[in-house]
C-alpha cells in the first residue's frame, strides 16, 4: 500500500517520562508544505499512543464522544494495528488540539470513516519501528521478528521484548514510511464485540459529562431567554430575584437575564420571580401559517430544479398514462437530548476555561474568541463525554451564553437549561412537505416520470435530488422550495434524509400497488434499469451494494413468504453517509384492535464493520428514535412559541411501544467503513407506514402516525 511519506518532525515527539518512555505522537498526511498540510487538515485524522517503560499503553480518542461509539471504535482500530491486548490499553479522550488531531467533529457519521486508514497506519508504523528497534537490539533482520501482543517477538530464538521495553530506542530511528498494514484475516480486535469504554462508569454513576462538572468558586447560571422567536429584550426587573435564599447576583448577557445562585434550584426559583419584558421584533410565525406558505410553494415548480432528465410535462400530460398523486408532511422536531444543554465557563480577564458538550469544540472555542473578544489561543476547552447530540451541539451557543455569563458576572459558571429552555430554543428539524406526481405506462407497466416538489423550513434543500430512483427513470425532476423564517433550525440526526426518505419510500410503496407490483421486486428493477441504463448525468449510489441490502432483509424478514396470523410487513430503504440500510417492519394487529410494531429486520452495508457490538447498538437506536418520532413526536409553534413544553406534550417512544425485537445484519464487506450513527433512521418511517397500509389499507401521508396513542 502507497503511503504519503511523514517527516520525522511531524510524525514523532519524544518526551523523557520517568524511567526512560516515550510518546508517539501521529500527525498524519502531513508534507513539507504547510499550507497544504493545513489545507487538508478537515479529514486528515491523527491519534497517539503513548507507552511507559513499565508498558502501560494510553491510547488517545480525538473525535467528541456523544454516544455513537467512537471512543471505543477508534482506539480499536490503533490498537488491532498496534497488535496489543485490548484489555491491556488505557483510552482517553483526547486533547482539543487541531494541530495534532486535524478536525475533532462529531457529526456527518464521519469520524470512524473519515479516521479509519490514517489510524491504521499510525498503529502499523509504530509497530514498525517497535519491531526495528527490537531486531537491532537482537542484530538481526526486522524480517525475522513479529509484533503480537505488545511484544517483539524473534521468530527463530523465542526471545521477546516488550513494547515498554522497546519505547525509548524506537523513538531514536527513522520514521519509516509505506509501511504494511495488516492483513484483514489476521484482525484480532476490528470485527469483534468490544463493550463501551466507558461502560462501568456510567452503570456506576461516575462524573462524566458536562452536567457533572464541580469548580471550586462556581454558580449556577439559569437563564431567562425569549418566550417565542420574534421577540428580543425590552427590561427586566430583578428586585424579587435577589431576595431568593442562594441567589447570588444577576446579568444580563446581550438577549438574556443570568439568575446565578450557589444550587440550582435557588437559580430556578430566582428565575421564576425574576420580572421581564420583552418586544416583538419580527413576524411571530406560527405552524399554520408554515403549511400554508408550502402548499403554494408547491403549486409551482422551482426557478432551478436540482435534476432534470427527459421532459416530465409531455410524459406527465399523455392521456394514456396512469398518473398517481400524493403530498406527504414531516413536523418540525427537537432534538430532546438526554442530558440537557449546560457549558461550563471560567471567564478570567482575557484568559477563559471551557467545559461541556459539544459537538464541534474548536467552532466552539473560536466562536467564544470572537463574543469575548480574547485570543482563542488563551482558551482551554475540555471535551466530556456526551448525553447526546444529535446535530443539537454542531451549534457553539451553549458555550458562547456560558462565556459571556461568567464574563459578566466575574466568577465561574456552571449554565444549564432546564427542559423547556431546551424545547423553545432548539435548532429544530426543519418542517417539510412534499408533493410528488408520477405517470405509468400501463402497456410496460413502467414508471415513465416522476416528480418530486418539496418544500422546507428555512434553508436547505427539502431532497436529494440525485437519490434513488434517480436515473431509472426516463423523465425525472426534482423541484426545491425554502420557506424564509425567523425559526432556528438546524442539522438533525440524518439530515434531508430523516425526511424525504419518508416520503420517497412511501410513495414508492404507493406505486408498487398502483402497478400491482412486489415493492421490493420494484425497486430492484429500478436498481437494475440504472445500473444498465442510466439517465441523465447517471447514479450517485452503487447499485451493487444498494441491491445487497434489499436482498438481505427480504431473506431475514422472510419477505414474500406467508406471514403470522394479524402481521404485516412494510418495507423502505435509503442511502446515506456512503451507507445503504433497508427495513422491514412488523406491524400486528392485537386483540384489542390497536396496531404494534412487533419487530424490525434490518440489513446495513456500511463497509467493513470495526465494533460487532457497537455497530449493532447504533442502528437498533437509530430504529428506535427514528419509530419513536415516526409515532408520537412533533413540534409546532403557535406565535412564535413552541407549544410542547417538555416530554408530557412532546411525546416519546414508551417500552410497550417498543418493537419486541430488532434484528440487525450487515453485508459482508472488505470496503473501509462507511457512516453508522445516521443512517439506520430514515427507513424506519416508512417502513412503519407501508407495514400499515397492508394492516389497514390506509395510507398514512402526515408525520407523526398517532395511530398508536399512548
Amino acid at each position: 500500500m502507497s503511503e504519503q511519506g511523514f517527516s520525522r518532525r511531524n510524525f514523532l515527539k519524544v518526551s523523557a517520562i520517568a524511567g526512560g518512555g516515550v510518546m508517539f505522537g501521529f500527525h498524519l498526511l502531513a508534507d513539507a508544505n504547510p499550507a497544504q498540510h493545513l489545507a487538508d487538515t478537515l479529514f486528515s485524522p491523527n491519534a497517539y499512543v503513548s507507552i511507559d517503560a513499565n508498558g502501560l499503553i494510553t491510547l488517545m480518542s480525538p473525535n467528541p464522544e456523544i454516544g455513537q461509539g467512537v471512543k471505543t471504535a477508534l482506539p480499536m482500530i490503533l490498537a488491532e494495528e498496534l497488535d496489543v491486548q485490548w484489555d491491556k490499553v488505557h483510552v482517553e479522550m483526547a486533547p482539543l488540539d487541531p494541530s495534532k488531531f486535524g478536525a475533532q467533529v462529531a457529526g456527518g457519521s464521519g469520524a470512524v470513516r473519515g479516521r479509519f486508514m490514517p489510524i491504521r497506519t499510525a498503529g502499523a508504523t509504530a509497530r514498525t519501528m517497535l519491531i526495528t528497534a527490537a531486531a537491532r537490539q537482537w542484530g538481526v533482520p526486522d524480517s525475522e521478528c513479529t509484533a503480537e501482543n505488545a511484544f517483539v517477538i524473534h521468530k527463530p530464538t523465542g526471545k521477546k521484548l516488550s513494547y515498554g521495553e522497546l519505547a525509548a530506542k524506537a523513538a531514536t530511528l527513522p520514521v519509516p514510511t509505506n509501511v504494511p498494514l495488516k492483513d484483514p484475516k489476521d484482525f484480532k480486535i476490528i470485527g469483534t464485540r468490544v463493550h463501551n469504554i466507558d461502560n462501568h462508569k456510567i452503570i456506576t454513576g461516575q462524573p462524566l459529562y458536562g452536567i457533572d462538572t464541580r469548580r471550586e468558586g462556581m454558580l449556577y447560571a439559569i437563564v431567562a431567554r425569549p418566550p417565542a422567536f420574534g421577540k428580543t429584550l425590552k427590561s427586566f426587573d430583578d428586585t424579587e430575584t435577589r431576595k431568593v435564599n442562594g441567589v447570588k447576583n444577576v446579568v444580563q448577557a446581550h438577549n438574556v437575564v443570568a439568575v446565578l445562585a450557589t444550587n440550582t434550584w435557588a437559580a430556578k426559583k430566582g428565575r421564576d420571580v425574576l420580572k421581564v419584558e420583552w418586544q416583538d421584533e419580527s413576524k411571530l410565525e406560527s405552524t399554520a401559517d408554515h403549511d400554508a406558505s408550502f402548499a403554494e410553494l408547491l403549486s409551482n415548480k422551482s426557478d432551478r430544479p436540482g435534476r432534470n432528465d427527459g421532459d416530465i410535462e409531455i410524459a406527465l400530460a399523455n392521456a394514456a398514462y396512469k398518473i398517481v398523486e400524493a403530498t406527504y408532511e414531516v413536523p418540525a422536531l427537537s432534538h430532546a437530548n438526554m442530558e440537557p444543554l449546560n457549558f461550563f465557563a471560567d471567564v478570567k480577564g482575557d484568559k477563559v476555561e471551557l467545559y461541556g458538550p459539544t459537538q464541534v469544540p474548536s467552532r466552539l472555542r473560536g466562536d467564544v474568541a470572537k463574543a469575548l473578544n480574547v485570543p482563542e489561543a488563551n482558551i482551554t476547552l475540555g471535551m466530556p463525554r456526551q448525553g447526546g447530540g444529535f446535530g443539537r451541539k454542531l451549534q457553539s451557543d451553549n458555550g458562547v451564553e456560558a462565556a459571556l455569563i461568567s464574563q459578566a458576572a466575574k466568577v465561574p459558571v456552571q449554565m444549564l437549561w432546564m427542559r423547556e429552555d431546551d424545547m423553545q430554543g432548539d435548532f429544530y428539524r426543519p418542517a417539510s412537505m412534499f408533493k410528488y406526481r408520477a405517470a405509468v405506462n400501463p402497456i410496460t407497466n413502467e414508471i415513465a416520470a416522476w416528480h418530486f416538489n418539496g418544500a422546507v423550513l428555512a434553508g436547505g434543500s427539502a431532497g436529494k435530488p440525485d437519490g434513488f430512483p434517480a436515473a431509472s427513470i426516463a423523465n425525472y425532476r426534482a423541484d426545491n422550495h425554502s420557506l424564509k423564517t425567523n425559526i432556528q433550525t438546524g442539522p438533525w440526526r440524518a439530515p434531508t434524509s430523516n425526511s424525504v426518505a419518508f416520503a420517497d419510500e412511501s410513495f414508492l410503496d404507493e406505486l408498487a400497488h398502483a402497478m400491482k407490483k412486489d415493492p421490493i421486486a420494484l425497486r430492484l428493477e429500478l436498481i437494475e434499469k440504472g445500473k444498465n441504463q442510466p439517465v441523465g448525468k447517471g447514479l450517485s449510489y452503487d447499485p451493487v451494494k444498494y441491491k445487497s441490502v434489499l436482498d438481505l432483509v427480504a431473506q431475514i424478514s422472510g419477505w414474500g413468504k406467508p406471514q403470522k396470523p394479524n402481521t404485516y410487513l412494510g418495507f423502505a430503504a435509503h442511502y446515506s453517509f456512503s451507507t445503504y440500510a433497508a427495513h422491514v417492519a412488523e406491524v400486528t394487529k392485537m386483540k384489542n384492535g390497536k396496531l404494534r410494531v412487533t419487530k424490525v429486520y434490518s440489513a446495513i452495508n456500511c463497509g467493513r464493520v470495526v465494533n460487532q457490538s457497537g455497530a449493532e447498538t447504533q442502528v437498533e437506536g437509530a430504529i428506535i428514535d427514528g419509530l419513536s418520532h415516526a409515532l408520537f413526536s412533533k413540534v409546532t409553534f403557535d406565535k412564535g412559541a413552541v407549544e410542547q413544553k417538555n416530554f408530557n406534550t412532546y411525546k416519546f417512544l414508551r417500552m410497550k411501544h417498543a418493537p419486541i425485537e430488532v434484528i440487525v445484519k450487515f453485508v459482508p464487506s472488505e470496503d473501509a467503513p462507511t457512516g453508522l450513527g445516521e443512517p439506520g433512521l430514515p427507513p424506519i418511517a416508512p417502513a412503519v407506514g407501508n407495514a400499515v397500509f397492508a394492516a389497514t389499507g390506509i395510507r398514512y401521508r402526515k408525520l407523526p402516525f398517532e395511530f398508536e396513542k399512548a
